[in-house]
């Protein structure tokens, strides 16, 4: 099996844990010389914190075991095209790699909003993939949002329900 394919499959499952604990499903590994050195899921609900977001908790895991706030060498697997927070949190980390499998329309920094990670005033640049896994990440994105409105709007009539 590619590499690549596994560690996303990696940030996969942690997308999955975040759908299954109503937090939205993004999953983020961070690896370093073939090893995964952080790990995480959004717990932005769990934890009412806007910064938990799986990037921002990998990157601290991984920082902490490599005992060093710069992040040479390593890349960043994640389910969804990172915000412009985690994006600025990856250059500032020194992130070598970023794959990543679906874009995000609304607040992607990586090239669909903005472009953080390679803006040409940034004294570092990371190199990046997108579309692995692509379809799957995508698919749970959308189940956890129709599956939020159905739970919204269940019982209610949509007449009484504003904006």
């Amino acid at each position: 099996m590619n590499r690549d394919v596994f560690y996303m499959g990696e940030a996969l499952k942690e997308a999955k844990r975040a759908f299954t604990k109503d937090e939205v499903p993004v999953g983020a590994v961070i690896v370093h010389r073939g090893t995964i050195i952080g790990r995480a899921y959004n717990q932005i609900e769990t934890l009412r914190d806007p910064t938990a977001h799986a990037e921002m908790i990998a990157i601290t895991q991984a920082a902490a075991h490599l005992r060093n706030e710069r992040l040479i060498g390593c890349s960043l697997y994640v389910t969804i095209e990172p915000c412009s927070m985690c994006a600025g949190a990856m250059v500032l980390a020194r992130i070598k790699d970023l794959v990543y499998a679906a874009d995000d329309l609304k607040t992607g920094a990586c090239g669909s909003i903005v472009n953080i990670v390679n803006h040409n005033k940034l004294n570092h640049k990371v190199k990046v993939r997108k579309g692995l896994l692509r379809q799957e990440a995508s698919l749970l994105i959308e189940e956890f949002f129709k599956r939020r409105r159905r739970t919204r709007y269940s019982g209610r009539n949509l007449d009484q329900v504003s904006g």
